[in-house]
């Protein structure tokens, strides 16, 4: 029986309390070096892609700017420009918002980066509605919660059908005037709605690959209608096996409405790991490393978002506090259902801490830093393979817990093992695109237009 092939991405971690900053191997978040370095490791190890997340704006906390975010990261696009300099096989994705980005240029801008790349690009395609992202941009918080992905939708089918504009010979050149033989083979596309109104010629071949993997993070209703409308891969949030099986189903048994069959969209939940030699060893290291990624202030700051007070007066090793959240006015326009989602948030945590016993600072691990594979090399290969093998994932996106280091210990234990287990590929295909690297259907051109 043919063993299915597990997919994996390497995450380079942005905004969140992944990356534990205090470890004496930490380097830079925004040297090319460190890039560089965590390129080569993920090709070394034979992954598919490797991934940037990316902030549009810093956040701020209590008037300063939050402890965890990434200040002086440099645009997702220029970085994965200069990896594919030097890198060779693997896939480029970035993370890129459709709510404060235009079609034509955004499309222009991947397009480019999957011809340069001989088709490894690919694009996270992500949403925003508030206004605290808004205000770097000219409009704000323009956009109602409920468009943010009826314009992502338009904004993908908008850019595949530019991508797709070209048919495959329509960069033949007349060897004297090098005039292209066949212009007309470039349609033009148009599209007109209240979103958008774009009549254009799009003036960048197509890669090797036809167009940039899309791949999305949305996990509400209409972010898995989105999905298996235009993604060819989702970075899931669900880990735990159940959970990711049931999340699976739920996907995968989407796709047939819109023509698409179980592999043309992969399913790629984050995965955080902890190695050690042995059980006990992999669990203390585990719980030094959630330790060192949710400092006392970390907890506190978790919280303080939540309750929308100041909390700095209680111990974060203590209980959770006993006072009520400020949702402000409960009879303000927008409020009232805010109100509710947030005391009913509250409720549920203060269930948890007393049910399990938990300090400020134990909730908050067990919250944002429990970790998905804790165990020898040997114990998380075969966790990993168990998870695709029995159809709960298609792989996973890869998140170390050091900058740029991260990766190593897992491509140099954890890959051979996969490898042996006839699981994973054990070199790149040569020319292989994005698309061939998971396994996804062709991209039909614009062979018919004349």
């Amino acid at each position: 029986m043919t063993r299915r092939q597990i997919h994996l991405a390497a995450h380079f971690p942005g905004v969140n309390n992944t990356t534990v900053w205090t470890d004496p191997s930490a380097g830079s978040q925004i040297d090319f070096s460190s890039f560089e370095h965590f390129a080569r490791t993920a090709e070394r190890g034979l992954f598919d892609y490797l991934f940037l997340a990316e902030g549009l704006r810093l956040r701020e906390h209590r008037g300063q700017l939050h402890d965890l975010d990434v200040a002086g990261r440099p645009n997702t696009l220029a970085i994965l420009t200069a990896l594919a300099a030097v890198t060779e096989h693997i896939g480029l994705v970035g993370t890129l918002n459709t709510t404060f980005n235009e079609p034509y240029e955004l499309a222009r801008q991947l397009g480019t980066l999957d011809l340069l790349s001989n088709g490894r690009a690919g694009w996270n395609a992500v949403t925003s509605s508030d206004a605290f992202h808004g205000a770097n941009f000219r409009r704000g918080g323009y956009l109602d919660h409920a468009d943010r992905y009826a314009r992502a939708a338009e904004f993908a089918a908008l850019s595949k059908a530019l991508w797709s504009s070209w048919s495959d010979d329509a960069i033949e050149a007349d060897a004297a005037t090098g005039e292209f033989l066949r212009a007309d083979a470039i349609a033009r596309v148009r599209h007109e709605s209240r979103l958008f109104d774009v009549d254009a010629v799009f003036d960048v071949p197509r890669s090797p690959q036809g167009r940039p993997v899309i791949v999305q993070a949305g996990d509400s209703a209409d972010g898995r209608d989105f999905a298996t409308q235009h993604a060819d891969v989702i970075f899931s949030l669900h880990t735990a096996f159940d959970d990711a099986r049931q999340f699976y189903r739920d996907v995968k048994g989407r796709l047939a409405a819109n023509g698409r069959d179980e592999d043309s969209l992969k399913i790629l939940p984050a995965a955080t790991f902890v190695l050690g030699d042995s059980a006990d060893e992999a669990l203390e290291r585990s719980r030094e490393i959630a330790l060192a990624q949710v400092r006392p202030q970390t907890a506190i700051t978790y919280l303080e978002q939540i309750w929308n007070r100041d909390l700095s007066g209680y111990d974060p090793d203590g209980p959770l506090p006993d006072l009520e959240p400020d949702t402000g006015v409960e009879t303000a326009q927008g409020f009232a259902g805010r109100h509710a989602a947030i005391r009913a948030r509250v409720g549920k945590l203060r269930e948890q801490a007393a049910a399990e016993g938990l300090s400020i600072r134990e909730l908050v691990i067990r919250l944002t830093a429990t970790h998905t594979f804790v165990g020898t090399p040997e114990h998380v290969a075969s966790e990993i393979d168990r998870y695709v093998q029995e159809r709960a994932t298609d792989g996973f996106a890869v998140v170390g817990h050091v900058t740029p280091h991260g990766l190593d210990e897992f491509a140099d234990t954890v890959v051979p093992l996969l490898q042996e287990r006839g699981s994973f590929r054990r070199s790149y295909d040569e020319g292989a695109t994005l698309h061939d690297l998971l396994g996804l259907p062709p991209v039909p051109s614009n062979a018919g237009v004349r």
